[in-house]
């Protein structure tokens, strides 16, 4: 909507799908503009554009950074139906009445729009926007933005790939060696898409004389270009961590998750914009520099197939956790201690072991030793232990209060 003068009433624009969430290459954009009038008035034309760009801004010093790059450009002049024009395609607006001018382009094919993207130095941006121009007056304008997402699949075999890397650190300590850190990792494919698992195989090995912690975290890299400048914003989406290892151990992951949250698809297409991710595998050595391997990640709209067959997996099994635990609220019959766990041993006791000065991640907590609980009787056998106890008990306390009783002299 545009700011009215006294004689435009409504002057606005509306989608033929208003529920449509984006559009994609090839797609068409349909609608209408809703014309009305408080006075009569004459209308010389009605142009309609499509327009598509991308724009980066920002300071470097005393300098403004400033670039653009065009995505989509159509323009066309709209008609009345069953309304009559003058000669130079005029035409006369009355009061009381609602006039619609219906519009449909169609965006170019897949491959050449990016993205609709908005972030702290830049966005791409789709817009519909209507120009009415008026005989000997003020031009009025009103636009309504719409998204564009490219479909980015991760079913390529380059995406399907597996990657990996080594890193290894030496360690000093007032300039005297104190051994080293290395790691080794790898996952199974590089694209992924919003809510899927990523595995990570790695191994960790600690030399030096330090306590380390091993972590892993998905990046985000915005990157933006400007008058031959470049700026660079990263920002960390999910971590995860592994157990200490101590000087002179190693500890290896076999199959360790990291969920992708629920990010935008990555943009490489754009030539001013573009958002890489990277799955950033690293060791924190107190008292020096994190030995870090980053593993680039292309986050795409087609999964695999995987993710609906996981979430339906959770869902079940949230439901049968539900009903079980229903089931549990009134039982029929006790539990057996046969179907308890033997293996009683702590997984990851909250023993703190030292701080850690990685951003806001928790303290450190290191493993307790294994223990083994004994197993615990069965079910039958506590019950009869109880039922025994309590009528020893009574026949004992009966025996006492009998003797009490007899032990007592009549009054004379």
């Amino acid at each position: 909507m545009v700011a009215m003068t006294k004689k435009v009433k409504i002057f606005q624009i509306i989608f033929s799908d208003p529920s449509k969430t984006f559009y994609c290459g090839g797609d068409t954009v349909s609608g209408r503009v809703e014309v009305e009038v408080s006075e009569m008035m004459r209308v010389s034309s009605l142009k309609l554009l499509g327009l598509g760009c991308a724009k980066v801004e920002y300071a470097k010093g005393k300098q403004r950074c400033r670039q653009e790059a065009e995505y989509l450009r159509h323009e066309t002049v709209l008609r009345l139906q069953d309304q009559p024009t003058d000669s130079d395609g005029s035409v006369v607006l009355r009061p009381g009445n609602k006039y619609e001018y219906t519009f449909g382009f169609e965006l170019p094919q897949q491959g050449q729009l990016v993205s609709s993207y908005k972030g702290k130095f830049g966005y791409v941006q789709y817009c519909v926007k209507a120009v009415m121009e008026r005989p000997q007056q003020p031009v009025l304008e009103c636009k309504k933005c719409f998204e564009v997402e490219e479909p980015l699949d991760v079913n390529t075999p380059d995406l399907l790939s597996p990657a990996g890397g080594m890193k290894e650190k030496k360690v000093t300590c007032m300039f005297i060696p104190d051994g080293q850190v290395s790691l080794n990792a790898k996952i199974d494919r590089r694209g992924f898409c919003e809510g899927e698992e990523i595995c990570i195989n790695a191994k960790f090995e600690n030399t030096c004389s330090r306590i380390v912690v091993p972590k892993a975290a998905i990046i985000a890299k915005h990157t933006y270009q400007a008058n031959g400048r470049t700026k660079t914003l990263r920002q960390k989406l999910s971590s995860v961590r592994g157990n200490h290892i101590i000087s002179g151990m190693c500890d290896a992951w076999q199959g360790k998750t990291i969920r992708v949250p629920k990010i935008k698809p990555s943009m490489l297409g754009c030539n001013i914009i573009r958002v890489e991710y990277a799955l950033m595998i690293y060791v924190h050595i107190p008292g020096s520099d994190k030995l870090i391997l980053e593993l680039p990640l292309v986050i795409g709209t087609a999964g695999l197939g995987s993710r609906s067959n996981s979430v339906s997996s959770q869902d079940s099994s949230a439901s049968m956790t539900s009903q079980s635990w229903v089931s549990l609220r009134m039982p029929s019959e006790p539990p057996s201690y046969c179907d308890v766990t033997r293996d009683c041993r702590l997984e990851q006791p909250l023993t703190p072991l030292l701080d850690d000065f990685d951003g806001d991640d928790s303290p450190i907590f290191m493993n307790a030793p294994a223990f083994q609980y004994p197993a615990p009787p069965a079910y039958s056998e506590l019950l009869l232990r109880n039922r025994t106890s309590f009528l020893l008990s009574v026949c004992s306390q009966r025996q006492t209060h009998e003797k009490k009783v007899f032990s007592v002299s009549p009054k004379t």
